[in-house]
């Protein structure tokens, strides 16, 4: 049998190496290293060499223009964390640049970025978070966690990721037992090329650099300020001191990552950055959003009614809207990982929105059960109570809304989230209390009318808002509904077109059976903010990893 060519050619020259060309062969003849493309540092020269002192923190340092996409760091990373496949706490994206034939491409590896201001810990609502004072380092307890996801949305960088199979949130801690042990996290050793590395940074030299990088001008903005609504970059030569790598701007939770790039051209982009799909529809949200939404408008209905004067069904229609808002509460805990655990979602509520959300519809069910009782008994006080039970239910519509304003959601981070919440609230409610018989029909019908035009109006207002938008997020979320949506977008128009306007004031009045008949355009609009809400959840594009980092930048000296 004939011996492999490239086994005889490290037998002949007994360096058990194998050199492709004539000229690593001869580089390495010269001392050279044949294969390598140059001497790889050992893992433990890619940690600080002293300890942290006071003001400092160890942060990543990821050379782009080592990085061979090999994923070492991403296969270290999940089997030291035993992370199925599917779930990657460390990941590897490709960037590419430049116009055939010239063109090049580029990697980039990342983890957490241990931010300086995480708003993965800002918004959790059970302080399952922590920032360590003495390392800096973002950690997170699973113990404490509920799995609500809210930190996988509100992170810029997808880092948080949720483990259906457990239930919880997991993310990257930089390998902090190992750290304590003295040993290098899994990444940075399994790294061939060394191009992940362990630094320490002065967090104040830090928020400066990212401060200073935040107030350039629009005009010396990198093209590649089209790949994000948030501004990039200021260049190294404006900052006195820096050298030449990246700094991440346009996030507030100001990622301490340093990344030394490469020479990129400047139409350089994440690979496949425009090949949007649609996200998880998360319906248990779908439902209690738009059910706790028709329990706020129907008791704001049933005070106005109460206010001027209606009693007929008034009772009725509060205990019915009463079940509809606990109703939506249940079915909220589906969304949880660890439902049982619902309770501790209070916890934050001085500075988590979904802890608020919470709270305030927690105190709308008692103040709303007793305002339901006052109608039904005929006892005084009913305006009082009714206006109070209004006051907090609109302040838990909002807190919902604000939930989804997170700048790592485009589509979301808009004050018509706000007004969209608020408005399924003004359709449903009207059409709810006049299908139980509560209220002049021709009224009602009329408030729905005009709520329903100022929904299709707010529609077609966020869909021309993507389409004009440079934002590749934005244009992404246009791209979603104008074609693998197209079909579902006509049909929530054409529900809350039909529900909340021609029914009502069409036939709402004018028929034999006015109840049926609201019956019919409350179902049809309740299906339209449905399908509305199940679009609001899967168009969304969040953005990419890379955002923050693909410009021409600075590093803190």
């Amino acid at each position: 049998m004939a011996a492999l060519p490239l086994l005889t050619r490290i037998a002949d020259d007994g360096t058990g190496l194998a050199y492709l060309t004539p000229n690593a062969r001869g580089a390495a003849a010269a001392g050279g290293v044949g294969l390598l493309r140059g001497p790889i540092d050992a893992p433990a020269t890619r940690m600080p060499a002293r300890a942290l002192e006071a003001g400092e923190q160890y942060r990543f340092h990821f050379d782009m223009r080592k990085c061979i996409a090999c994923k070492c760091c991403v296969v270290a990373c999940n089997e030291q964390n035993g992370n199925p496949a599917s779930i990657n706490w460390r990941r590897v994206t490709e960037i590419e640049a430049g116009h055939y034939p010239n063109t090049t491409r580029a990697f980039l590896s990342m983890g957490c970025n241990h931010c300086l201001e995480p708003t993965c810990l800002e918004g959790c609502p059970v302080d399952a978070y922590t920032k360590d004072p003495v390392t800096g380092i973002v950690r997170h307890s699973a113990d404490a966690c509920i799995g609500c996801q809210y930190c996988t949305w509100n992170c810029s960088y997808g880092v948080p990721q949720y483990n259906p199979e457990r239930g919880v949130v997991g993310k990257c801690d930089m390998c902090h037992g190992r750290l304590s042990a003295g040993q290098t996290p899994a990444c940075v050793a399994a790294c061939p090329e060394g191009a992940i590395e362990i630094e320490i940074v002065r967090t104040a030299d830090w928020r400066a650099a990212v401060a200073a990088a935040g107030m350039v001008p629009p005009a010396a903005m990198s093209p590649l300020s089209t790949i994000t609504s948030l501004p990039l970059y200021r260049s190294s030569e404006e900052i006195p001191g820096f050298t030449a790598a990246s700094l991440p701007t346009g996030d507030g939770s100001m990622s301490t990552t340093r990344i030394t790039t490469r020479d990129l051209p400047p139409n350089a982009q994440p690979v496949g950055i425009t090949h949007v799909q649609p996200e998880h529809p998360h319906w248990p949200l779908v439902v209690m959003t738009v059910l706790t939404q028709l329990s706020v408008g129907a008791f704001a209905t049933i005070w106005l009614l109460n206010l001027f004067g209606a009693t007929t069904q008034l009772g009725i229609a509060a205990f019915a809207s009463l079940a509809v808002g606990g109703l939506a509460l249940s079915a909220s805990t589906l969304h949880l990982g660890r439902p049982a655990f619902a309770y501790r979602a209070l916890r934050m509520w001085r500075r988590s929105w979904l802890s608020r959300e919470v709270l305030l519809f927690s105190l709308f069910s008692g103040i709303a059960g007793a305002y339901a009782g006052v109608l039904w008994l005929g006892l005084p006080g009913g305006t009082v109570v009714g206006a109070l039970t209004v006051l907090v239910g609109i302040a838990g519509v909002s807190a919902s809304a604000c939930i989804y304003r997170v700048p790592s959601r485009p589509a979301w981070n808009t004050p018509f989230t706000l007004v969209q919440f608020n408005l399924t609230a003004g359709v449903l409610g009207p059409l709810f209390a006049a299908a139980v018989g509560a209220g002049p029909t021709r009224w009602l019908a009329a408030a729905a009318a005009a709520m329903g035009g100022g929904q299709l109006l707010l529609l077609a207002m966020r869909f021309l808002r993507c389409i004009a938008s440079d934002s590749i997020e934005l244009r992404g979320t246009a791209r979603l509904l104008s074609t693998v949506l197209r079909r579902t977008l006509l049909l929530r128009g054409a529900l809350l077109a039909a529900g909340a306007v021609a029914v009502p004031l069409l036939f709402g009045a004018s028929t034999a059976a006015p109840l049926l008949t609201m019956a019919v355009a409350l179902l049809l609009a309740l299906a339209g903010e449905i399908v509305g809400r199940y679009l609001f959840f899967v168009s969304v594009v969040p953005r990419h990893m890379a955002a923050s980092y693909l410009a021409a930048g600075s590093e803190a000296a």
